[in-house]
């Protein structure tokens, strides 16, 4: 399961996949900021320590672990070092996130015999992966990013994984567009509200399966960019990363993108499984999840700078400070750098190819260090009108956090 990124097939692919990436618009989700976070300094220093090294679990033994933080066997942290200034992040380099352990490696020995159920429209039906192969495809850069990516700064230390920064990737999609199989099937039934995706891991014996299902729902409106993905970089999907199906939909956070989706349906209302009617909600600091509580759906406008990254101490003098920018559905049109935690501001340049507005933009603005200590921070604006806040906004499951502040990173400079 192993890509190789070295080959010339594989880069003749990679650049030739940006040329082919479709463009359409997803609505911005607002939240409310609240007032919290310290200052730059102070949120830079008291960033947590990476945890001790951990080995790498069986299905995902083909990773580079060298570029990754093993937290569990179901949660795996690229480090901020290995983003490296390349769009597209490599397989063996993406972060993993799973709500359940995944299934077994059997499901791949025949791949195009997998069965989608597709419900909710004209003429629902089980389609295989080679049923759907034939009906159409697409390839789409998208970031893909863990809900929780920068929960590790929360001073609350909400409960779940510690991530800073490396629950995300920019990932090249390839598969067949949600409208497409929809249209084969005559068309969305009337009365449906609501897109729901749901994994075919294995559930645990004995409980309801409502309370650990991954299913969850979103807007009807989320099928115009959403696309059944069976390859992921070049390369047949692996189990990782939801093989050998799964469900992609360009702006919204990771939880939504459902891995070994086998099914699909459109609906009047949202799906009442816990993950959706309890889960992933901002919920206030001490109160108790509630599905009146916005759900976490549609990323938001974000950066941070990978490199210094302030494991090692700098030499003076010129240095170049690189990263990436983001949103939900809007295009990356400013990122500004400052070098003093936030006391000011000078525009860095957008580098690298453009794949789309759901894919990020990498940035590069070259400064001058003296000896000491610098807080490096970055701040995004998308072509919204978004502006990167400074603040995080405080919920009890550490989600959604964009904040600049939190994100910066204190360089030592000899």
């Amino acid at each position: 399961m192993t890509e190789n990124l070295k080959s010339p097939r594989r880069r003749q692919m990679l650049a030739g996949s940006a040329s082919a990436l479709a463009a359409a618009g997803a609505g911005a989700f607002a939240l409310q900021a609240r007032a919290q976070a310290p200052a730059a300094a102070a949120a830079a220093s008291a960033a947590p320590a990476a945890p001790q090294a951990k080995p790498l679990p069986g299905y995902a033994a083909w990773k580079d672990s060298n570029s990754l933080i093993v937290h569990t066997s179901n949660t795996i942290e690229t480090k901020r070092s290995a983003f490296g200034t390349s769009v597209i992040t490599p397989g063996e380099r993406l972060y993993v996130r799973n709500n359940l352990p995944p299934p077994d490696a059997a499901i791949l020995a025949n791949r195009d015999a997998w069965e989608l159920w597709v419900d909710g429209v004209k003429n629902p039906r089980k389609l295989t992966l080679a049923e759907l192969k034939s009906l159409g495809v697409e390839t789409v850069a998208t970031v893909l990013q863990c809900s929780g990516n920068g929960r590790g700064y929360f001073a609350s230390k909400p409960s779940g994984t510690p991530w800073q920064v490396g629950a995300a990737g920019c990932v090249l999609w390839s598969g067949v567009p949600v409208r497409a199989v929809v249209e084969a099937l005559g068309g969305v039934a009337s009365g449906m509200r609501f897109m729901t995706g749901t994994g075919g891991e294995k559930l645990p014996d004995g409980v309801d399966p409502k309370t650990v299902v991954v299913e969850r729902s979103l807007p009807l409106s989320a099928m115009g960019d959403a696309l059944l993905a069976w390859e992921m970089n070049g390369a047949p999907l692996s189990l990782a990363h939801g093989a050998p199906l799964r469900l992609i939909v360009p702006g919204y956070s990771g939880v939504n993108n459902i891995k070994y989706l086998q099914r699909l349906a459109f609906a009047a209302s949202e799906s009442d499984a816990k993950i959706m009617s309890h889960g992933y909600r901002i919920t206030p600091p001490g109160g108790k999840a509630d599905p009146s509580q916005p759900s976490v759906l549609e990323m938001q406008v974000k950066s941070w700078v990978n490199t210094p990254g302030g494991e090692e101490p700098a030499k003076a003098g010129r240095t170049m400070v690189t990263g990436v920018a983001f949103s939900g559905g809007s295009p990356i049109k400013r990122v500004e750098v400052s070098v003093d935690g936030g006391r000011s501001w000078r525009d860095a340049k957008l580098v690298g190819p453009d794949l789309g507005k759901y894919a990020w933009r990498q940035f590069a603005l070259p400064v001058d260090l003296a000896a000491g200590t610098h807080v490096i921070a970055s701040r995004a604006t998308d072509a919204a009108g978004n502006v990167q806040p400074e603040q995080r906004l405080e919920n009890v499951g550490g989600y959604n956090n964009n904040s600049w502040a939190d994100h910066a990173v204190k360089v030592t400079v000899a």
